[in-house]
């Protein structure tokens, strides 16, 4: 074990005892029925848990852990290239922080405040020279917007991704984030199933190709459409103008016994690979689980839980030690793969 996995055993360790009772941040994060997070929900808050039986988050892990890599290790010597150009913004790796928010869904003010939780995502994140993308909950108004502020003080290194509000809300947001110089914005469409907006009154709606195509135009930013499970909505996002899709169940939180988002990415990849932006969140823990991702389709993915539980052990520091620990992880996985840079990444890597 390296100093740094020990650093990062350290961080986890932190988080787990700030978390007590809420997440076990076990080795497995699997959304397993026996996890302290999960089990069937009647009325209480999600926390760290899936919607229901938990069996779409669960299916998420489920569909990464059945596909094997392909080792290949004749050849010659070389250093796996992980650098990933997103909208003209040079990262270090496809690998960025997922839109997570809301520290009221895993232990409250107690365990890091909302401000702090969104400046840790954001610069731990640009600390590993990549993104930290900032979500949008119950608590959220365009007076309250730490993590549009977080971006701005990195500035711009972000992503603001919004809950589907009304249309005007939406709008505003997303000036407001140009403002602050953000990368991209987005929706993530399957928002309209949140169980914390519905449950504090905050209204979500289901979005058309028409109020997608009124998104796109109000922004000179590109606009990412998150929630996507199937070729038909992804096909609708490109046509509404979206300059990325992210295949994604919300972590399995807004609707149970989905099929894992690595079950669903082939078909739409097949179907939009090479015409927007595809990325992908949903049991990625490793840089193992990313190689995967990107031999199915996908261009980048995104990582949620693990970046939670690194910001509360840590603060930006863990949140960096965390991202360091993906790219390198994944620079491994591509070496031991023979692919030495991510255009090299193909499907028959995979068994």
């Amino acid at each position: 074990m390296t100093s740094e996995e020990k650093t990062l055993t350290e961080v986890r360790k932190e988080a787990q005892k700030k978390l007590m009772g809420v997440c076990g941040v076990y080795k497995i994060c699997d959304g397993d029925a026996m996890r302290i997070c999960q089990g069937q929900s009647y009325g209480r808050p999600l926390g760290f848990g899936g919607i229901g039986t938990g069996a779409s988050f669960n299916n998420n892990v489920l569909a990464l852990k059945k596909l094997r890599l392909k080792m290949k290790v004749m050849g010659d010597h070389f250093k796996a290239d992980t650098k990933y150009d997103f909208f003209g913004t040079k990262l270090s790796m496809p690998i960025m922080g997922a839109s997570i928010a809301g520290v009221n869904s895993f232990g409250g003010e107690n365990v890091i405040s909302e401000k702090e939780f969104c400046r840790s995502v954001v610069l731990g994140c640009k600390a590993a020279r990549t993104l930290g993308w900032r979500g949008d909950t119950y608590t959220y108004s365009l007076d309250n917007s730490y993590g549009i502020d977080a971006i701005a003080e990195a500035g711009g290194l972000g992503v603001k991704i919004v809950k589907p509000r009304e249309q005007e809300v939406i709008i505003e947001f997303f000036k407001k984030a140009e403002k602050a110089g953000s990368v991209a914005v987005g929706v993530d469409i399957d928002g309209c199933g949140s169980y914390a907006m519905s449950k504090h009154n905050k209204p979500v709606f289901k979005k058309n190709i028409d109020d997608l195509k009124e998104l796109v135009s109000s922004t000179k930013l590109p606009v990412i459409v998150k929630g996507i499970m199937c070729v038909e909505d992804a096909i609708a996002a490109k046509d509404a103008g979206a300059a990325a899709i992210v295949v994604s169940n919300h972590g399995g939180r807004v609707l149970d016994h989905t099929p894992g988002t690595a079950e669903v990415l082939p078909e739409i990849a097949a179907e939009l690979r090479g015409k927007i932006r595809i990325i992908v969140d949903g049991g990625v823990r490793t840089g193992y689980d990313v190689l995967k991702m990107l031999a199915l389709g996908a261009e980048a993915a995104l990582i949620g839980r693990d970046v939670v539980r690194a910001a509360v052990g840590a603060g930006i520091e863990g949140v960096r030690i965390q991202m360091e620990y993906m790219q390198k992880t994944l620079a491994k996985a591509m070496k031991m793969t023979n692919c030495q840079n991510l255009k090299e990444i193909k499907r028959d890597i995979l068994y």
